[in-house]
């Protein structure tokens, strides 16, 4: 009878701890949505343009230009081109890139001295955009750029985060993107529960905009260098108690992505249990390190010091 009582205590231990676990995850969960649902009422954001678009590139030397034109061209319907910014960072490219992007007029072009991850190179250029609204998106537009201009319209109606979603009832698919890539990513959304207290669509759209002085808040102690990113910022916007909005964006998969799938997959995974243990020791509550050091330089024929009387 003794021996009986002693697996059936610590049973019923593990059921009453997973209980609780449970009963306190939903608590918190509803607390997160309830925050994250309502537009924040805060003065205007702070910057010297309407908004800037951070555009992280590897090896886009064959596209780049056409990119940041195509991204001009989507955001003129909206504003004059001296409301806008267009910040390309190089992320270590050997294939003229940052030369490209230079020939396109982008007003930012800042180079990483070696090939660090997406996550580094969006950190680098949101933390040296000057927009009210600061957003990113992939360099090969699998999401076209005119999508942009409804993220500045949430932005700009109190949403302190708007993600796209692919994943959103109203999303549209314009070019069916590799099963395999599809299927991995919806294993990461799963896997993303360990992480984040939220229930998102997808966590890892490339298309996402901010206020300026939560992007800095949120970049500044961001981490990660790779694609868990995203996950990272959406942790981030959890413990800041952030308004958060899903909106739903058109993809037009690309066939040339740099996503490795089987070596990105597993170190997305690994990155996933780091943000959990880094938000358990406490790093994101510590002060941020300095960002790490781009070269920077503009459009053929502007001088830094031009450019810092622009801001």
């Amino acid at each position: 009878m003794t021996r009986t009582r002693g697996p059936l205590a610590a049973g019923a231990l593990v059921v009453g701890f997973l209980s609780r676990t449970a009963a306190r995850r939903r608590a918190l969960l509803a607390q997160v949505r309830t925050d994250q649902r309502q537009p924040t009422e805060r003065p205007a954001a702070p910057g010297a343009f309407r908004m800037s678009v951070v555009i992280p590139a590897y090896t886009e030397a064959h596209r780049i230009s056409a990119t940041v034109a195509e991204v001009r061209a989507a955001l003129a319907g909206v504003g004059a081109a001296e409301e806008f910014e267009v910040i390309v960072v190089d992320d270590g490219s050997l294939d003229g890139t940052a030369d490209g992007a230079r020939a396109a007029q982008a007003d930012q072009v800042l180079v990483l001295p070696a090939n660090r991850g997406k996550g580094a190179a969006v950190r680098t250029g949101v933390l040296a955009a000057r927009g009210r609204t600061i957003a990113f998106t992939d360099a090969d537009l699998s999401y076209p750029p005119h999508q942009l201009v409804r993220l500045l319209a949430e932005v700009e109606a109190g949403f302190d985060v708007v993600v796209g979603s692919r994943k959103h009832i109203e999303a549209t698919t314009l070019v069916q993107g590799r099963r395999l890539r599809e299927l991995s990513g919806r294993i990461f959304n799963l896997v993303t529960m360990v992480v984040l207290l939220g229930q998102y669509r997808d966590t890892q759209c490339g298309i996402k905009a901010f206020r300026s002085d939560v992007a800095r808040t949120l970049f500044t102690r961001a981490r990660i260098d790779g694609f868990a990113f995203d996950v990272e910022l959406f942790h981030l916007v959890e413990r800041d108690r952030l308004s958060l909005k899903e909106v739903p964006v058109a993809l037009a998969n690309s066939e040339t992505s740099t996503v490795r799938v089987g070596i990105d997959a597993g170190r997305m995974l690994r990155d996933l249990f780091r943000i959990r243990w880094w938000g358990y020791r406490g790093l994101y509550d510590r002060p941020p390190a300095s960002p790490p050091p781009a070269d920077r330089s503009g459009p053929p024929g502007s001088s830094p010091g031009a450019r810092r009387r622009r801001s």
